[in-house]
């Protein structure tokens, strides 16, 4: 990899990655529909909508590898759900087919399955439950993802993004906790380690209390630095001013899965 590009540059990932990246390729483009105070007057920062695919054409342009973190990052209408994550995530990849781009490194969520309940451990051959239209966009990622590695010969990596931030800060998130530094493993592995094709990664640290199984992702390599059982005195203890919410509690999406719901009232019932 020579030149990386990183889209959703202005958002909360991206901007730890401003921090972690650099020195690790020897370009790394950043991109947002809109410019960042930190990345304004960056020479290699490139403003584009991903919803036009002349605009996205344009960041691809000589680059090997993308780490497609843009669109928006919580649930949101349909529309604005549509044009950016799906018609968007269409776009990126169609104009990395276009571009002749080697890899993709998609951010996929844990809301793609956020609809299991927490008493159940499941992998990547479990089938998507998205608990939201965001969740419903990232699964379409990982199967646009799947058409593009195997009809086009890119070289695809999703990653299940669990709750990505410098510790754990409640019960539910000792078990999806992602520390930066293991986003940035799995994102090297994704762009580096040559025998990958397609793959989804559970985006995850050390979480002994973990619901995946992230096998896939320990097989290419990956040995996660951040231990969530750190930081549990301190979750565990910001959780007793979080109020009771059955249906978020009851499965490992949370509260996108009680936002809205109208489901059967008995969340064991499924």
């Amino acid at each position: 990899m020579q030149t990386v590009l990183v889209t959703g540059a202005a958002g909360g990932i991206g901007s730890q990655l401003q921090k972690l990246l650099p020195g690790v390729y020897p370009r790394i483009r950043w991109s947002d529909l809109r410019a960042p105070a930190e990345l304004a007057s960056h020479p290699n920062f490139m403003q584009a909508d991903l919803a036009d695919l002349s605009q996205v054409e344009k960041i691809a342009e000589g680059v090997d590898g993308i780490v497609h973190l843009g669109g928006e990052s919580v649930e949101q209408s349909w529309e604005r759900i549509l044009n950016a994550n799906i018609i968007g995530c269409y776009n990126l990849f169609e104009a990395a087919r276009r571009k002749k781009v080697k890899r993709i490194v998609f951010a996929s969520s844990n809301h793609a399955v956020g609809f299991y309940p927490r008493r159940r451990r499941i992998g990547i051959g479990d089938p998507v439950r998205p608990d939201s239209r965001y969740g419903v966009s990232k699964a379409f990622g990982e199967a646009i993802g799947a058409l593009y590695a195997y009809k086009h010969g890119l070289r695809v990596t999703c990653i299940r993004i669990g709750n990505f931030g410098a510790a754990p800060v409640d019960r539910r998130r000792l078990s999806i906790w992602l520390k930066p530094e293991d986003l940035v493993q799995l994102i090297r592995i994704a762009l580096e380690h040559p025998d990958l094709r397609y793959e989804i990664f559970f985006g995850a640290s050390d979480n002994a209390r973990s619901w995946w199984d992230n096998e896939a992702a320990f097989r290419y390599g990956y040995r996660p630095s951040g231990r969530a059982e750190d930081h549990a005195a301190a979750a565990l203890a910001a959780q007793q001013a979080i109020p009771s919410d059955p249906i978020a509690e009851w499965y490992q999406g949370g509260p996108f899965c009680s936002d809205e719901f109208d489901g059967d009232p008995n969340p064991a019932a499924t």
